[in-house]
């Protein structure tokens, strides 16, 4: 049975809202699962699981979660070759240019740690609804998928 973490940051709640469906989403399809907020967390956790996901937050103008800094600069001195990635994130698109940019730059922190890819990135603007519940629930069973094969 595979095994997943999934990490969120949070300010208005919707990351963490974005965590709980990727989380329960695993749950559906029997995957041992567990979800932390990212100031209890550490990369090297990712290394007892077979699925590693974070759901961060794009602060501002294109800025990392300021809880997440250390977490981010660790997570790109891991070494997860082996391991199946995800990323998930709500922003809000008045941002233009910089609407989640913490999504592209945690996926660069995983790629950087020999991680595979095991699902599109996905981007939410604010509240997660209907439709992008069902784009996490994509996204988690492409990451179940990916995982299996690698076995």
């Amino acid at each position: 049975m595979a095994s997943a973490l999934v990490v969120f940051a949070t300010i208005t709640g919707n990351n963490e809202d974005v965590a709980d469906i990727v989380t329960e989403a695993f749950e559906d399809l029997d995957v041992d699962v567990e979800e932390v907020e990212i100031t209890q967390a550490d990369p090297s956790d990712f290394a007892d699981v077979d699925i590693c996901v974070v759901c961060p937050y794009t602060y501002d103008e294109g800025a990392l979660p300021e809880e997440g800094l250390d977490f981010y600069e660790d997570l790109q001195e891991m070494e997860l070759a082996g391991k199946i990635y995800g990323v998930a994130g709500s922003g809000d698109t008045f941002y233009l240019d910089d609407y989640n940019v913490a999504v592209d730059k945690f996926a660069a922190a995983f790629d950087k740690s020999g991680a595979t890819r095991g699902a599109d990135l996905v981007k939410i603007d604010l509240e997660p609804d209907t439709d992008d519940i069902k784009t996490l629930t994509t996204m988690v069973e492409q990451l179940v998928a990916k995982a299996n094969t690698t076995d």
